[in-house]
């Protein structure tokens, strides 16, 4: 099974065009498919829905999209009437196998007067593949500061640790209470991968906040209820390879964390570095 993640900046590339073909291309054979920062209907873009552009040109996956930015963009047409449309701004999950069901996590945000904050979110989707059932969370995190940060990553922990506590998005008897469903919703897995941007560097207090403390003997300290760094799991050493840039500094900024039982089933995690849809690069997972 293979997954990647791609922060694909409203699909414009390093030549500053705009082409969700391109982007396409680059995640073309993916299994799972998460990307961030993708538009509908914003002039950046060219007033276009990028997320139903992106869906047509995988008609063999399903689609979940999540929107942070969520802005009003109705106009009325010749007779007066309301013509309905959202400006938004979010993440797409694309999966070849079906989404039993998707919830939609708002993260912490700081107002700020400076820096433009932007609201970010989780699109946690559940699917089950050939490795059983799977939480996929999407998710992008704030850019402006490891303390705007630190609450989003608590957030999404809390979404990992409290998947069984809250459970399905619905549940209990539901014979004779209108919610009638053509089979039982499976209930939340303990398995899960959390990708995406999440604008931190390996070895930060956002990092270790995720995958658990360094020790002196060598390695993290891990816990059940954290997280592990695929690309670490997968041999690489923490500090290596670069997703983005940081004012021209190279760095790791997207990543896909695994739940610790999923380690053995990795079969390869690698950064396309060829890739030039957008000023990130797609990390890609391999399980198996």
């Amino acid at each position: 099974m293979k997954i990647v993640t791609y922060n694909i900046r409203y699909a414009t590339g390093r030549d500053d065009v705009v082409d969700v073909d391109r982007i396409a291309r680059e995640v073309a054979g993916a299994d799972v498919i998460a990307l961030q920062e993708v538009d509908r209907f914003w002039p950046r873009s060219g007033d276009v829905d990028q997320v139903a552009a992106l869906s047509e040109r995988f008609p063999a996956h399903h689609a979940e999209y999540g929107a942070g930015v969520n802005v009003h963009d109705d106009a009325r047409d010749e007779s007066g009437r309301v013509v309905h449309r959202r400006r938004q701004f979010g993440n797409l999950t694309l999966s070849r196998f079906p989404i039993r069901y998707s919830r939609h996590h708002l993260l912490p945000k700081y107002a700020s007067t400076g820096p433009v904050s932007i609201q970010r979110s989780a699109l946690e989707c559940l699917i089950e593949c050939e490795l059983g059932a799977l939480r996929i969370v999407n998710t992008h995190l704030t850019h402006l500061s490891a303390e705007t940060r630190l609450p989003q990553i608590e957030r999404l922990l809390d979404v990992h640790r409290r998947a069984e506590f809250e459970g399905q998005p619905v549940c209990g008897d539901l014979e004779g209470a209108g919610w009638d469903l053509d089979e039982p919703l499976p209930a939340p897995p303990r398995r899960s991968i959390f990708l995406g941007d999440f604008n931190m560097e390996p070895g930060s207090a956002e990092y270790t906040a995720m995958t658990g403390p360094l020790s002196s003997h060598g390695g993290r300290i891990g816990n059940p209820t954290l997280l592990m760094d695929a690309w670490c799991a997968a041999g690489h050493a923490e500090h290596e390879g670069a997703t983005s840039n940081i004012r021209g500094r190279l760095s790791r900024l997207d990543y896909i964390f695994i739940s610790p039982s999923l380690a053995p089933s990795i079969r390869d995690c690698r950064i396309d570095v060829n890739a030039t849809g957008s000023d990130h690069q797609p990390l890609w997972l391999e399980l198996g």
